[in-house]
C-alpha cells in the first residue's frame, strides 16, 4: 500500500511574517500520531510520513503562539491520500484561512 505524508506552513498575516514556534499536532482516531513546532520560516517540512491514507486532524495551538488570539486552537480534519499533502494556514488575531497546497 502506498503511504501518505503531510507538511504545513503557517503565516501570520497580521505581521506579514512566518509564524515560528507554533505547536502543531497530527491526530488519527483521537490519538496524536505526530507533533512538531514551526521553524523560523513557519514550516514543518515533515509533520507526518509513512502514514496510512485516511482522515487525520491537524491541530494548531494558536493561543500558545499569540496570547491575544481569538482562536485558541485551530483544528482541521483533512483526508490524506497516497503521496504528499501540504496544508498551509494563514492566521491573524481574529481570522484563519487554510487550503490544500502543493
Amino acid at each position: 500500500m502506498a503511504m501518505a505524508s503531510v507538511s504545513t506552513h503557517v503565516l501570520d498575516t497580521t505581521s506579514g511574517q512566518p509564524a515560528s514556534g507554533l505547536r502543531v499536532e497530527l491526530h488519527r482516531d483521537g490519538a496524536a500520531v505526530a507533533r512538531g513546532v514551526t521553524d523560523h520560516d513557519g514550516r514543518i517540512r515533515q509533520l507526518g510520513r509513512d502514514l496510512e491514507p485516511g482522515v487525520y486532524r491537524l491541530v494548531f495551538e494558536t493561543r500558545a503562539y499569540a496570547a491575544d488570539a481569538f482562536f485558541v486552537r485551530v483544528a482541521l480534519d483533512v483526508r490524506l491520500e497516497e503521496g504528499h499533502t501540504h496544508v498551509p494556514l494563514l492566521v491573524s488575531r481574529y481570522g484563519v484561512t487554510s487550503y490544500r497546497g502543493s
